[in-house]
């Protein structure tokens, strides 16, 4: 047995050999081919051996397991020998140190004929390129750690924003990017492209905005990155994304405060909706007349004071953490609300119905969750103290604040559009809404087909510039005008409501 002392190892190919063995090692180091098992096989065929490439503690990295002695393997990983050699008459075996950024490994090498010069030259030169490949692969793969960490960090942060928690999120945020929620509002956009994509949009994204933006690749929807900034130039910026891509869509929200994050985040999905049916494939959400703001202002907060009191008892922090779940639960389904809480959608279910039981009240029941909604959103505007000092009419109901003539006329001229069509999708939709949305039990009630029902629904939806299969806040709209017009009755709490 032979070895050579650290720094001997021949680097140079000497002249006059055969280079295409040199060419061949080369092309393993292109960016398509650096793959260290496809090295050490080439190696094998090259050489004729079997060849084992292993770390300090035995782990076989690539290629076929050889017996080796491993006080010898031990010096070589100690940096104690660079190589070795040894021979009998069955096999001629070598073994070459390979340096890797946190472990060394041995590149052994052993075949039946003797190691001529060729030989030799190829398994010093193919450990040179197994060493800068596992340099490279450590180096791609902390490049990948980081930037897993730097994006499950993003998410966490709108997962604060979410739920409302702007002090921690602010906090978390200014680590790594200082100033960046420093701003009272925001806007959220919504980038759309094919989920296979979506890697390389949201580093477009980061580029476009230069990191002034909180940019997430949402964990609901695969396609899906949100955007989040309270920059003025952000919307102008994914704009141009949006045109220099044929496959990508853009929705954005209006200026809402970061405490809105999720508000503003259904708006830019809502919108979103709507920027697949324009020319520019982007669209901002539609400051329309909403019905809350036909109502008295002062006996909105009193009335929602009264439907939420029931929360009041609890622990400040249980009391918020059920606002921001029911507040997503009721404008997304359980399983998009817990992925982008970063919760398991049991838990979401859970919360919810820890609020129906507080509430006494069914979430079952599309008129209770309309009225639900109305009552969170308006909350969300009000500060955390007790909304009710005790001066409104404790007398006042939901449906005094629907019969106003704001509203009234509002509801009125809205369901109205419904009217022209000779169908009658005005009288199906509120059989469905009864229904709680299940197609099914409408058809029955009717005695028509399920599928006449959904379409009469969904031909429904343009003529009322609302989206109401998918749910949410535009289908809560129009449930709140079926109460104002009288189409449909006001549910009952256990509670004045």
């Amino acid at each position: 047995m032979t070895g050579r002392e650290d720094g001997n190892r021949q680097r140079e190919t000497q002249a006059g050999t055969d280079p295409a063995w040199a060419e061949e090692l080369l092309e393993h180091l292109r960016p398509a081919g650096r793959d260290v098992r496809r090295v050490v096989a080439w190696l094998a065929g090259t050489v004729g051996a079997t060849v084992a490439l292993q770390d300090a503690a035995g782990n076989l990295v690539a290629g076929n397991r050889l017996p080796l002695d491993e006080d010898l393997v031990t010096d070589i990983t100690a940096g104690r020998l660079a190589s070795a050699a040894w021979e009998s008459r069955e096999r001629h075996l070598r073994l070459v140190r390979v340096e890797h950024p946190s472990h060394t490994c041995v590149l052994a090498v052993s075949r039946q004929d003797p190691f001529d010069r060729r030989a030799s030259e190829v398994v010093t030169h193919t450990a040179q390129v197994i060493e800068l490949l596992l340099a490279a692969g450590e180096s791609t793969a902390a490049g990948h750690r980081l930037r897993r960490a730097t994006a499950d960090l993003r998410l966490a942060i709108l997962q604060l924003l979410m739920v409302e928690d702007t002090i921690a999120a602010r906090r978390v945020a200014a680590g790594l990017w200082p100033g960046l929620l420093d701003a009272d509002t925001a806007c959220v956009y919504v980038v759309e492209s094919a989920p296979a994509l979506r890697d390389r949009i949201a580093e477009e994204c980061l580029d476009s905005t230069r990191e002034d933006a909180l940019v997430v690749r949402c964990p609901a929807m695969d396609g899906h990155v949100i955007v989040v900034s309270p920059r003025e130039t952000t919307g102008d910026a994914l704009r141009s994304l949006v045109g220099r891509h044929p496959g990508l869509f853009l929705g954005g929200s209006v200026r809402q405060s970061l405490a809105r994050t999720a508000t503003a985040y259904g708006q830019a999905v809502s919108a979103l909706a709507v920027a697949h049916f324009r020319p520019d494939k982007t669209a901002v959400y539609a400051e329309r007349t909403h019905p809350e703001r036909l109502m008295d202002p002062v006996a909105l907060r009193g009335w929602t004071s009264r439907v939420l009191r029931p929360l009041d008892t609890l622990p400040h922090h249980t009391r918020a953490e059920l606002l921001a779940t029911n507040r997503l639960g009721l404008e997304f389904t359980a399983v998009n609300a817990a992925k982008v809480l970063g919760v398991s959608r049991n838990t979401v279910r859970a919360r919810m119905e820890r609020v129906e039981t507080l509430l006494g009240t069914d979430f079952a029941d599309l008129t209770v969750r309309a009225v639900v909604h109305l009552a969170l959103n308006t909350q969300i505007g009000l500060t955390d103290a007790r909304l009710d000092d005790g001066t409104g009419d404790p007398g006042l109901r939901l449906a005094d604040l629907l019969s106003g003539p704001g509203v009234r006329t509002w509801a009125q001229d809205l369901l109205g559009r419904l009217d022209a069509d000779a169908r009658n999708p005005r009288r199906t939709l509120r059989t469905w809404i009864a229904a709680g949305g299940n197609a099914e039990r409408a058809a029955q009630a009717l005695g028509v087909h399920a599928q006449t029902v959904r379409e009469h629904v969904r031909s429904a939806e343009p003529v009322l510039e609302r989206q109401l299969l998918a749910g949410g806040t535009d289908l809560y709209e129009v449930v709140l005008a079926h109460l104002a017009v009288g189409d449909l009755d006001v549910p009952d709490f256990r509670r004045p409501a």
